[in-house]
């Protein structure tokens, strides 16, 4: 659909699989080392919704017909985004010793971090399929891009021959042009001297006629 978008989309989609992958290291940890776990989710969290909006302002450039398609499928995106926001909050608001409390209390706070587990394992999962998906749909757009390539390629060969064969056809035109020029000269000459000799032959049967008039004049006088 959109080479441009389908590169965004790939980027998105590593970086969600990091960011899962991070939520549930940094769930595990404690002082300074979850400080900087979080800060780093946090940098991630910033690139993530950057490529959101670059994915939003290509899909709104393009064709309505695919526009549709890929705003649905940026619906998605936004919406694993929002997950991934909500575990960094989950993260972020965990107390250290909520464990010690939660064991002594007897709670069922084990059964919820299992399902928290899960859920960023399903996500995971889903992440890692959509790169799949775009990997693949990137394979297809560069193959689709080298078909184009190779057609491009022998269009411009037969745009080649054919400006060869004009080029040709010009330069027979021309030769014919001056062969036209030249026959043009000669018939001209050739009719200046059929018109020159016209006058000779009428100027000297002008003057025979004057010789036998003046011949018959004489005899008649004498």
């Amino acid at each position: 659909m959109s080479e441009v978008f389908d590169g965004y989309e790939r980027q998105y989609c590593e970086l969600s699989a990091d960011l899962t992958r991070s939520c549930a290291s940094a769930a595990v940890l404690n002082g300074e080392q979850k400080k900087q776990k979080l800060s780093e989710i946090q940098a991630g969290l910033d690139d993530a919704d950057a490529l959101i909006r670059k994915m939003d302002l290509e899909a709104r450039s393009l064709q309505p017909s695919i526009k549709a398609t890929l705003l649905a499928k940026l619906r998605e995106y936004k919406n694993d985004l929002s997950n991934l926001k909500t575990d960094v909050k989950r993260v972020i608001s965990t107390d250290p010793y909520q464990d010690d409390r939660d064991e002594l209390l007897g709670s069922g706070r084990a059964d919820t971090m299992m399902d928290s587990a899960a859920d960023q394992k399903g996500r995971l999962l889903m992440s890692t399929e959509r790169l799949n998906q775009s990997t693949e749909r990137i394979k297809e757009s560069r193959k689709t891009m080298l078909e184009t390539e190779e057609l491009g390629v022998s269009i411009l060969q037969d745009l080649h021959q054919q400006r060869q064969s004009l080029l040709n056809a010009h330069t027979t035109l021309h030769e014919v042009d001056d062969n036209i020029s030249k026959s043009k000269k000669l018939l001209t000459s050739i009719s200046r001297r059929m018109n020159r000799n016209k006058m000779i032959m009428w100027g000297v049967t002008g003057v025979l006629v004057l010789a036998i008039l003046l011949i018959l004049y004489f005899k008649l006088i004498h």
